[in-house]
Formats: C-alpha cells, sequence, structure tokens
C-alpha cells in the first residue's frame, strides 16, 4: 500500500515479526515528518521502499483510512509502542536487544527499566552528538558497541533522516552481525526511560503528540519538526 509516495507494508503487530527468512529485517516508522523528509530526499524514500515501513502518527493515518480503503485495517505502529512488543519477543525468543542514540542518561534508564521489567539481556551506547554525515570515529564507536554486545533486536535513535542513513551506509555490518531487526526509532529510548512522559491516549488519538512532547522539552530544533511535519499535507496524493 502507497501513502504520500511511500509504501507502507507492515500494518499489524503480527507483521513486524513475520518474513524474515535469515535476512536482517530494517525497519522505518513513518511518521509525518519522515514522509517530508522523503520526499525531499530520493535517497532516503529510496531506502525506505526497499525496507519495511509502518505508518507513525495519527493524522497521517487518518488521512489514509479515508482516501484509501486499503486503510481500513492498518494500525498505527509508532517506535514507542512497538519497542515493548519487541521486548516481549526478545523474553519468548530468548533474544537480546540494544539502543543505540540518545542521551547517556537516557539511555541508562531504558536499559535498566527494561531489564528490571522483562528480565532480558539489554545494553545500549550513547555516542557524542554529531550532525550527519557522521564522521568516522562515530561510525567505529557505534560498530564496536554493537560488535561487543552481538544484538538480535537494535533500536537506532538519532532522529528522523540520520537514523536511517546510518542504517543504509552500514547495512552490510548490520547484516553481518546476524541483527534479526533493526528500528529507526526516533526518540524512543527517552520514552522508556521515563525522562520524557507519554502524552494521555486523548492527545494521541487527535494527534498532537509533538505539541505534548515539544512543551516537556522546548527547543528550536524541536519547533522546526513540528513545522516541517505540517509540509505533509503537500504530498498526499
Amino acid at each position: 500500500m502507497k501513502f504520500c509516495n511511500i509504501d507502507i507494508n507492515l500494518t499489524n503487530k503480527e507483521e513486524l515479526f513475520q518474513n524474515l527468512n535469515g535476512e536482517t529485517k530494517f525497519i522505518v516508522t513513518v511518521n509525518a515528518q519522515i514522509i517530508v523528509l522523503a520526499n525531499e530526499n530520493q535517497r532516503l524514500l529510496e531506502f525506505i521502499n526497499k525496507n519495511y515501513a509502518t505508518v507513525d502518527g495519527e493524522i497521517p493515518l487518518k488521512i489514509a483510512k479515508i482516501l484509501y480503503p486499503d486503510f481500513k485495517d492498518v494500525i498505527k505502529l509508532s517506535g514507542s509502542d512497538i519497542v515493548y512488543d519487541f521486548c516481549d519477543y526478545a523474553k519468548k525468543n530468548d533474544l537480546k536487544l540494544f539502543f543505540l542514540g540518545g542521551k547517556e542518561s537516557s539511555v541508562r534508564n531504558a536499559v535498566e527499566n527494561v531489564r528490571k521489567k522483562y528480565a532480558i539481556q539489554v545494553d545500549g551506547f550513547s555516542p557524542e552528538f554529531e550532525d550527519y554525515p557522521f564522521s568516522d570515529r562515530f561510525i567505529r564507536e557505534c560498530q564496536s558497541s554493537i560488535r561487543k554486545f552481538k544484538p538480535d533486536i537494535l533500536f537506532v535513535g538519532f532522529g528522523a533522516g540520520k537514523q536511517e542513513y546510518f542504517i543504509e551506509s552500514n547495512r552490510s555490518f548490520l547484516q553481518e552481525c546476524k541483527i534479526q531487526y533493526v528500528v529507526g526509532s526516533g526518540g524512543t529510548v527517552d520514552f522508556v526511560s521515563g525522562s520524557i512522559k507519554r502524552a494521555p491516549k486523548w492527545i494521541s488519538k487527535i494527534g498532537l503528540e509533538g505539541f505534548y512532547r515539544f512543551f516537556q522539552e522546548m527547543s528550536i530544533a524541536r519547533a522546526k519538526r513540528i513545522l516541517i511535519s505540517f509540509k505533509f499535507f503537500k504530498y498526499i496524493r
């Protein structure tokens, strides 16, 4: 199913864990910001459409359901929701989970919270912040942390676009590490750590999670992300 030029091929939680065939499954959670960035950058668009994508965002999902009958049964699958499904999956299948990216305190607390709740092997690494393109040092440190822990499930949280470029550039390495699932997860680690509160359900239902988070963590960068997200209406076909 296509929406805003993006192929949506993960429509429910069961599909997250299907069709591995021994290969690494690369998953992009597509929200309004990703829609805009992908339509403005062919490289990102091609990466998403060659892999797996969910709908992450109530407003894009509601519009897709209005315009396209095929989206009737599609559910929202955001990184901050499916992370717990992957934790359950890891527990049931004795798999290891790793958080890459985010603030050091958030990664540390997220690891501790997941370990306590799910009793799984979990770890994480918070590289020093860099804009894209990443330096060789940044890549080496990230690869070293992954190679050392040998995760089966990897959540990459460098922010929309940056995390997908990292995954694309390191695709061969991640496959060689035999990682089963790689998820571009944005700020998921902040929610898992408890440093940022999830929006109440009624706010999520009307698609205002971005505003809710902005008022918890006000910054020019986050305000820009909200403004960029509104541009997605331009790409509705």
